[in-house]
């Protein structure tokens, strides 16, 4: 195996963007190496997706936390959905092309194959997020500023 050269500042500015961004894994690739950056993503973080108890409540209400998880299986449905756009990279996601203009498209909306449905920002590079397909925006998944992940869905075209 070759020997790659370490870069410890390369990898303490992706850690930054990590931190900043609230995302838990990046990596870049070029023609010298790789480098991946995983952090454990934060108690907080994790926290935020309990329901508190109250002391008050009746035993009858215990099921509603139960309800409130449900959400994250629709999330499973919609990177399944035939029409699901999933993110090819890790990035932020914004849905013009820049901050107060009109966005690319909105749900109703007919797209053609490889048109222009958002951006996604990784390592200050813009990257084009082209529909697969032609059809129908039915649903957007995220909003401008959101952090993605790869794989996870972004929109449902019909």
């Amino acid at each position: 195996m070759n020997s790659v050269p370490f870069d410890p500042a390369a990898v303490r500015a992706l850690a930054d963007i990590l931190a900043d961004t609230g995302l838990t894994e990046i990596e870049i690739e070029g023609k010298d190496g790789r480098i991946r950056v995983v952090r454990a993503p934060s108690p907080v973080m994790a926290a935020s997706h309990t329901v508190p108890v109250q002391v008050a409540a009746p035993v009858a209400a215990a099921p509603a936390p139960v309800a409130a998880a449900a959400p994250p299986p629709a999330a499973d449905d919609d990177a399944r959905h035939p029409g699901a756009v999933l993110s090819p990279m890790v990035g932020i996601a914004y849905l013009s092309p820049e901050p107060g203009s009109t966005a690319f498209v909105v749900p109703g909306q007919a797209v053609a194959a490889g048109q222009t449905l958002l951006l996604i920002e990784a390592m200050k590079t813009f990257n084009q997020i082209k529909a697969p397909k032609a059809g129908t925006v039915a649903r957007i998944l995220i909003t401008t500023g959101a952090p993605v992940e790869y794989g996870e869905p972004l929109m449902i075209l019909e």
